[in-house]
């Protein structure tokens, strides 16, 4: 049997802290070294916390993505006072990469957040929709029936 030292709760506080600090930093700078630093932990303990404790894991994947998605919006704040100061260069790439006019492959879209998860019935049913839509291989019942 395992002893319990007094000590087992003020580690789990600390460590759970220090988690939820790492996660603090990770949402505003999506690099894994910046937020080891900024909780103040080393990066072997933060990949042996996603290695065992799968909602921790899941937390810093969602901590991650955020930070990301703020990059990206001060990125793009950037871009538009570039475009308004009227540098060629941010016009060019924004138009590059927005406009099927000047080389975008089509009209950009938003992206999707985090998509839920589907049960099998719904599997099943997304899957016949996609096939009648033109965008999957149909099926039928067959799952060795390829579309030619």
């Amino acid at each position: 049997m395992d002893e319990v030292t007094p000590y087992d709760g003020t580690i789990g506080l600390r460590q759970e802290a220090l988690r939820e600090k790492f996660l603090q930093a990770l949402r505003e700078m999506p690099i894994v070294e910046y937020a080891c630093k900024k909780a103040g932990i080393g990066r072997t303990s933060y990949y042996r916390w996603r290695r065992e404790d799968a909602a921790f894991a899941h937390a810093s994947n969602e901590a991650l993505r955020h930070g990301i998605e703020f990059i990206n919006d001060m990125s793009e704040m950037q871009m538009i006072q570039l475009i308004k100061e009227k540098k060629m260069p941010a016009i060019a790439l924004w138009l590059k990469n927005n406009s099927s006019r000047y080389g975008a492959p089509r009209a950009t879209q938003i992206p999707v957040l985090s998509a839920p998860e589907l049960t099998e019935d719904e599997s099943i049913l997304f899957r016949k929709a996609l096939a009648l839509s033109g965008g999957g291989t149909p099926t039928h019942g067959n799952p060795k029936h390829k579309r030619t």
